[in-house]
């Protein structure tokens, strides 16, 4: 990964609110692969594959391994970074990857994209972009996000929100339940963006 390059270390641990060793002990070791499908947690909600997910002080749910993912209970009511996710993929992504990341004509559908994709793939992708010539009826290119805050601060939000779709975890359908967001949370936006708390 060449994530420290691009983006400097102290802003990748505030964007993505995670330690930077987090980013460099996943160089060390094989990623782990995607799991593919929602299943129910031990305590009855979903969360990709069914895993345990443990919440901290942001308001992130994170597997075992300490890849981020979603959390929604019976009632249907997600975590923030979900529901922060899906604002950010409509303020961010979906003129080019299509509503509820369906697809469009040049790029591809990231809800089917993320059935395969690991975590680590998916930020190496988003912040260093990626360029596919001469495949298709056109050359396909990400751009590198590496420097748009309003995406790199709000990376695992964006992870997140596209894994449950992927997953099949959520519909198509605007979001109606979700948990507040928490001052820890607001907190590292702030700092993520250089505003004063």
């Amino acid at each position: 990964m060449r994530l420290a390059g691009i983006v400097p270390a102290a802003l990748l641990a505030a964007c993505l609110a995670a330690p930077v060793a987090f980013a460099q002990d996943q160089q060390a070791a094989p990623a782990p692969a995607a799991t593919t499908g929602v299943g129910t947690a031990p305590d009855g909600s979903k969360t990709e594959g069914g895993q345990a997910a443990t919440k901290d002080d942001l308001g992130k749910y994170t597997l075992e391994d300490g890849r981020p993912t979603y959390h929604i209970t019976n009632d249907g009511t997600m975590d923030w970074f979900t529901y922060s996710g899906y604002r950010r993929y409509h303020a961010e992504c979906h003129v080019c990857h299509g509503p509820d990341g369906m697809g469009s004509s040049y790029a591809p559908a990231l809800a089917n994209s993320l059935k395969t994709m690991t975590y680590e793939e998916f930020t190496e992708t988003v912040v260093n972009g990626k360029q596919n010539v001469g495949h298709g009826t056109a050359d396909q290119v990400m751009p590198a996000f590496g420097q748009n805050l309003n995406v790199m601060c709000y990376l695992d939000d964006l992870y997140i929100y596209l894994k449950a779709r992927a997953d099949g975890a959520l519909g198509r359908e605007r979001p109606s339940k979700r948990e507040d967001k928490t001052k820890a949370y607001g907190a590292n936006e702030n700092q993520c963006f250089g505003r004063p708390n």
